[in-house]
């Protein structure tokens, strides 16, 4: 298998999990305290769970779990970012 190829398929994950997390974020801002009962709210959250379990393993324990999003959030992009340049680099390599 190729590796540029196995390198897009963790890309496509991980705008996945970065999507949900943006969209999860914007139904928060709209529906306020009732999100827990907003149906789009619970899917975004459900998807987002790897994502936010792993902040909150690798985060120090003041980091408040209301702010773990923000973090997944922010580990997400710097994947993202990464597999780019990774991406990049290995398709200049096969030129």
């Amino acid at each position: 298998m190729d590796v540029i190829f196995v390198l897009k398929i963790f890309k496509a994950l991980v705008e996945v999990a970065g999507f949900a997390l943006l969209g999860q974020g914007i139904v928060a801002l709209f529906a306020g305290n009732t999100r827990n009962q907003n149906f789009v709210y619970v899917i975004f959250k459900i998807i987002t769970r790897p994502a936010t379990k792993f902040a909150r393993l690798i985060s120090p324990r003041f980091i408040l779990d209301k702010h773990i999003p923000f973090v997944a959030f922010a580990l997400v992009f710097g994947m993202w970012v990464t597999l780019i340049i990774t991406i990049a680099i290995q398709q200049a390599k096969s030129y």
